[in-house]
């Protein structure tokens, strides 16, 4: 979901490979590409979920995010302030820069989800957990080997993103159980479909930062538009398969 142009709207090749030759060196710098940005992406909801878990058991996070104060609202935008000065400020951050401010996210939104701990069962957590896990893997595997062109849903999906952030600010004051559920499912739907969209993205952007400085910084961008996908599927599943304390 990060700022990033879609190759595919432009090009039906990876930018000069003809269809139907297999390039092995192509196909092998795709693959270490790939595996890249998976391993960034795993990396980083691990990070979140051990500072999660740890602030939660800390006993702080129930002071900071469940009593009175400024720091909890702190936590809960902090976050968004991270992914925009990486949506926005790519081009202009060095590699380095941007990894760190990545990692450095995974931390803040590990304090911002500890609260899900102080709400839910820790199996329920669990369960939802690999259950995001298993329609992940799925979904991005699809994506990746689909000879489906999917850039035709992304204006879609991302209008469906502002749908739901409006739905969910209007169910602050009305407080429908039933929006709030209709929300969960069209949240869960619309990241699953993300996931799909994201991964092809990511495979066809691989021709045009290969052998560039881009490289670093697409992995980068990459491994924080899955993450986003991830948790984001994660915590709307989480509101209807999740068992309260």
């Amino acid at each position: 979901m990060a700022n990033w142009p879609d190759p595919r709207a432009t090009s039906t090749g990876f930018g000069g490979v003809q269809a139907g030759v297999q390039d092995a060196a192509f196909d092998a710098g795709l693959r270490s590409y790939m595996l890249s940005i998976y391993n960034y992406m795993a990396s980083g909801v691990l990070v979140t979920g051990i500072v999660a878990l740890l602030f939660a058991q800390s006993g702080l996070a129930a002071q900071v995010l469940m009593g009175p104060g400024p720091l909890k609202y702190v936590l809960m935008f902090a976050p968004l302030i991270f992914v925009m000065v990486l949506s926005f400020g790519i081009n202009r951050l060095q590699t380095s820069t941007a990894q760190a401010l990545y990692w450095a996210y995974c931390v803040v939104m590990g304090l911002s989800m500890a609260s899900i701990f102080l709400v839910y069962t820790g199996t329920s957590i669990a369960q939802t957990f690999f259950a995001t896990a298993a329609a992940f893997a799925g979904l991005s595997l699809y994506g990746y080997t689909t000879k489906r062109d999917l850039s035709g849903f992304g204006t879609f999906l991302i209008m469906g993103v502002v749908g739901i952030l409006v739905a969910s600010l209007i169910n602050l004051f009305l407080r429908s159980s039933g929006l709030d559920l209709a929300i969960s499912i069209l949240g869960v739907l619309i990241f699953a479909g993300l996931t799909a969209y994201d991964t092809q993205k990511l495979k066809s952007m691989y021709a045009y930062v290969a052998g560039t400085d881009m490289m670093g910084k697409t992995v980068v961008m990459g491994a924080l538009s899955l993450y986003l996908d991830f948790v984001n599927m994660f915590l709307f599943l989480l509101r209807f398969m999740g068992s309260r304390d």
